[in-house]
């Protein structure tokens, strides 16, 4: 599939990657990045919930996980991070696509607007498909402290997904849904802009024109892409947090949604308290964007040059 816009007399063929090829490219990407960075999530929840300041920073944080629950514990909620990852990038990657489809002109044509709001409408579809659900069970599995799995309160994600069931509903599930729809609206909108505008800027690449980036470039593009987002949903990161590990167990809900966080926190707290986490965040998902752009780059550079031909 593709499309061919004209300038100056002469004809330009832009390939179009199906939402299927994209979605299969950002899976893979996502087995990749949650191998890698998992350590670095499991230290930022722990700050981000961290109301008494028992750490002083990430590697006080890291330091001590180890010395209190071994180096594993720096891996909790892998399997719902890496099931969710490779869910969420799926998605991301191949409602984005299917969003510009719709929103392309007669020519084939993306205006920045248009890339924009299609950003942002597949990071709301991700958050409530598949990153709300997957992060509430992941971030109750992270907050547990201890050794001793029989003490631990969730023994597993299938047993915590079915534990919140059982004791708030399933709709506990989706507990801190509006904070997340907030940060992955905006953070897709971020990043799929910036990493077109990137791409054209450090190295000429258009969108379709069958150039294939090497590795290190789709990486540095990713990385600088990434940036952006966390900066400006740093709030919805903390608040969402803050949300997702209430639970019914523990009495009345500290927070009764995203307006009265967003009251409380820095109130209570201090306006700094909603970007706690954000140098974690800033260590983590900028080169786990760096790892899935190399990956998928690859993938859809492919198809685009198969379309050249």
């Amino acid at each position: 599939m593709g499309t061919r816009s004209q300038s100056n007399g002469e004809i330009h063929k832009t390939a179009v990657v199906s939402p299927f090829i994209k979605s299969f490219a950002g899976s893979i990407g996502g087995v990749a990045e949650a191998g890698c960075l998992q350590p670095m999530d499991v230290i930022k929840t722990r700050l981000q919930l961290d109301k008494a300041k028992q750490y002083t920073g990430i590697v006080n944080c890291g330091k001590q996980i180890i010395a209190q629950e071994g180096a594993k514990s720096l891996w909790k909620g892998l399997t719902p991070f890496a099931t969710h990852l490779t869910l969420k990038y799926a998605l991301r990657m191949g409602t984005n696509a299917f969003y510009q489809s719709l929103l392309r002109d007669q020519s084939g044509a993306l205006s920045d607007g248009r890339r924009l709001a299609a950003g942002f409408a597949a990071g709301i579809t991700e958050a409530l498909i598949v990153v709300t659900p997957f992060e509430v069970v992941k971030i109750r599995l992270q907050q547990q402290r201890g050794l001793t799995k029989e003490l631990l309160r969730y023994k597993g994600p299938v047993h915590a997904a079915g534990l919140i069931v059982k004791e708030e509903g399933i709709l506990g599930l989706w507990s801190g849904a509006a904070p997340t729809v907030m940060r992955n609206g905006t953070n897709q909108m971020c990043l799929f802009w910036a990493k077109n505008n990137f791409d054209r800027l450090f190295f000429s690449k258009e969108e379709g024109d069958g150039r294939t980036l090497q590795p290190w470039q789709s990486m540095t593009s990713g990385f600088s892409a990434a940036c952006l987002g966390p900066v400006a949903t740093g709030p919805f990161d903390v608040i969402k947090t803050r949300l997702m590990a209430q639970q019914k167990s523990d009495g009345p809900a500290r927070y009764s949604g995203l307006l009265d966080a967003l009251v409380k926190i820095p109130r209570e707290e201090g306006f700094l308290a909603l970007y706690r986490g954000l140098l974690p965040r800033l260590m983590r998902i900028p080169p786990g964007q760096a790892i899935v752009w190399a990956v998928s780059d690859q993938i859809t550079g492919y198809f685009e040059q198969r379309q050249h031909e």
